[in-house]
């Protein structure tokens, strides 16, 4: 069956944004006026199609990706809607990567918001082409034209406004098209879906014609087609502003600025056209990149259904009807459901069984899937979050997808016998479907451990966890994840022999460790000459080494930020195997982090919080009193944001304590930042704080 929509039509975008600046609302809109839905969802009343998920329903706010497929104008789009909260940003990572654009939204009073930086920075990382979107400009207080300052000032962005409000606050009816020279005005009355074209206002055209200049000067920095005609004095017409926007905005040298208030319906459509006319297709962007697997050698595939079939799996989820979902972006080739994949990864071969297009939880069957597209596929066996599948014919592995540790932690345990088994089970699928959730045994008390991203993160894990699979469970307080590294480079052996008659075990292998920069986890690098060690059981000493690192010798926390080096070793010819190579693999970097002066590694979160300017010296002084260090100051009128460095354990019970000291007038988000070393003098404190914590009588939930 041929391809539907050509691929230049296709465009894979996120929606993103602080909380609350109406990024789900949006979508519902989006969703509204391309035909998907026929009544609109409303957040606030709890029938949002993109949030589908219980809890997102109770509180408004988004959690997980959820992927659906519109059209307009002749063109597919393929959104995936992202969560706001700080404590998901993992879902918004994981969608960057398979993303050809995207649409951030900024509040039209909030402005630049903590959570707007954070995925603009992530934007940047993955070079991901973006428009941005002003929503809320019915709202009391709303300012197009700080907001675009704001991105320009505070993003270090080039924000090229292509409209301009009409009428402030509850007097917003419609937008100026500074592309084409005209009004957009609302009918108020038909939920957004008429409007109508009209010639700007008079009182309105001095400031439409100021800011179609700057456009103009602009579009002319990036197309020299439009500099030309306009140093020559030459009519600029919009096809032309057209053309330069799309070059720019996919080159990642300008922002294209549209506004509107979704929730009254105004500004969705013409953003819709933005998306057309300037987010790339999957052929505009630089082609995949990855390895092949035989010959370890770079490899190019581009986004054409000719090229050999490859795919970067990004989200794993658990439908109770269906089984396991795996969502997947199709980079090159095309997929037929039946085919045999190969995942590298893994080195296994898969069948794929169901296709399926995706909105929100509803699901289409399709037998095909093509370049470019978006898709899920039902109970791979193998398959985890940031595989390859690709043709088993033409092998291939595209970089993986790379999420943040998990920074906090609680004791869980089940109440009941009857819960164990239960929560064993909701455990591990959480894990699966989720890469910034580890579950692990506190090796010190034999406890089961959960550690996430933030408080709000493993409240709605346990709350999951109660309605999907019916687990009463014990919670304890929330423990600091600490990690330990080492300071020095050293040389660790490690020897386990056992002879007992009949077949023994003989492993032995040598290792140079030494630090690594933040951030870099354990590396393993195999340096063996002449076969001292057979290269069948190099994988065995890697797995002993790894497992060995989730367990330091220092204080019990996980090692990270390591280079082992394997350089030496020795096998006996009939005794030796992978068991005996994988014990002395964890022997040898057990001795060789003793002797590297191992220390205490703990998490600094970037602390962004907003109160009334007579309460800074206050919160300024509260911070210091929490190790905290001061990054900057920004005033907004009467409110100061202050952002800061706080080391998590200094953080606990922050909220009640900013509520006292700005009577309740304050609020503040927390977002990691990174691990930094502690200072050797405060570690006994913070250890002997830590236990307190693990050993304080639990609490239900």
């Amino acid at each position: 069956m041929p391809r539907v929509i050509p691929i230049e039509k296709t465009r894979n975008i996120g929606i993103m944004a602080h909380i609350d600046a109406g990024k789900t609302t949006t979508t519902e809109r989006i969703l509204y006026y391309t035909g998907i839905t026929y009544k609109m969802g409303e957040v606030d009343e709890g029938t949002a199609v993109m949030d589908w998920m219980e809890q997102e329903q109770e509180r408004g706010i988004t959690i997980t990706s959820a992927a659906t497929t519109c059209f307009w104008k002749g063109h597919r789009i393929n959104i995936i809607d992202t969560p706001g909260h700080v404590d998901f940003t993992a879902e918004v990572e994981r969608s960057l990567r398979v993303l050809d654009g995207a649409i951030i939204i900024f509040c039209g009073v909030g402005g630049v918001e903590p959570q707007s930086e954070t995925v603009w920075r992530q934007a940047d990382k993955y070079g991901v082409p973006r428009i941005a979107y002003v929503n809320k400009m019915d709202r009391v207080g709303a300012d197009f034209f700080q907001v675009v300052n704001e991105i320009k000032e505070r993003l270090g962005a080039n924000p090229v406004p292509v409209q301009l409000p009409l009428g402030e606050e509850e007097n917003f009816c419609g937008v100026i098209d500074l592309v084409e020279m005209k009004a957009i005005v609302y009918d108020s009355d038909l939920l957004g879906a008429n409007y109508s074209i009209k010639e700007i206002p008079e009182d309105y055209l001095p400031l439409a014609n100021q800011w179609r200049e700057i456009l103009i000067e602009k579009v002319a920095e990036v197309d020299e087609e439009v500099l030309s005609k306009y140093l020559s004095g030459e009519d600029i017409k919009p096809e032309d502003l057209k053309r330069g926007l799309r070059y720019g905005t996919i080159n990642l040298k300008l922002i294209p600025v549209f506004c509107g208030a979704s929730f009254k319906n105004k500004g969705v459509q013409p953003l819709l056209d933005g998306v057309v006319d300037y987010l790339p297709s999957p052929v505009d962007i630089p082609p995949v990149s990855g390895l092949n697997p035989e010959t370890n050698l770079k490899e190019i595939r581009k986004a054409d259904d000719n090229e050999p079939f490859s795919a970067l799996v990004f989200k794993i989820m658990n439908d109770p009807y269906m089984g396991q979902l795996s969502y997947f972006r199709v980079y090159s080739g095309y997929l037929s459901s039946g085919a045999v994949v190969y995942n590298p990864r893994k080195n296994k071969e898969e069948r794929i069984g169901r296709l399926l297009k995706m909105h929100a939880n509803k699901r289409e069957e399709i037998k095909e899937v093509f370049a470019g597209d978006i898709a899920a596929t039902v109970n791979l066996k193998f398959v985890s979050t940031g595989d390859t599948l690709c043709s088993p014919s033409h092998p291939i592995l595209l970089e993986s997808i790379k999420f943040p540790e998990p920074v906090i932690s609680v004791a869980i345990e089940p109440k009941t016998k009857a819960d164990h088994e239960r929560l064993s089970n909701a455990l591990a699928r959480f894990a699966q479907e989720d890469p910034t959730f580890k579950v692990h045994k506190d090796p010190n008390t034999g406890e089961t451990l959960i550690s996430g991203m933030g408080e709000l993160h493993l409240e709605i894990i346990i709350d999951r966890m109660r309605r999907e699979f019916n687990v009463q469970a014990n919670v304890g307080k929330p423990q600091v994840a600490f990690k330990e590294t080492i300071t020095t480079p050293a040389i660790g052996e490690g020897k386990y022999i056992k002879q007992t008659g009949g077949k023994g075990q003989y492993g032995h292998v040598k290792i140079k460790i030494e630090p690594t920069p933040r951030g870099s986890g354990i590396e393993f690098e195999n340096r063996i000459e002449g076969g001292v060690v057979p290269k069948e059981f190099i994988p065995a000493v890697e797995a002993g080494v790894r497992e060995a690192a989730e367990v330091g010798v220092f204080a019990g926390y996980p090692l990270t930020d390591i280079k082992v080096i394997l350089f030496d070793g020795s096998y006996h010819e009939v005794d030796s195997s992978e068991i005996a190579f994988k014990i002395a693999g964890s022997l040898a970097l057990k001795d060789a982090v003793e002797k590297a002066n191992p220390t205490l590694l703990e998490p600094i979160m970037k602390v962004d919080i907003f109160v009334p300017n007579e309460y800074v010296g206050d919160v300024v002084g509260d911070l210091n009193a929490r190790r905290g260090k001061i990054e900057n100051l920004f005033s907004k009128g009467n409110i100061t944001e202050i952002r800061a460095l706080v080391p998590l354990a200094d953080l606990f019970g922050y909220a009640t304590t900013l509520r006292t000291i700005t009577q309740g007038r304050g609020s503040h988000t927390i977002e990691f930042h990174s691990y930094k070393e502690v200072s050797p003098e405060l570690i006994p404190k913070l250890l002997e704080r830590g236990e307190t914590i693990i050993l304080r009588a639990k609490e239900e939930w």
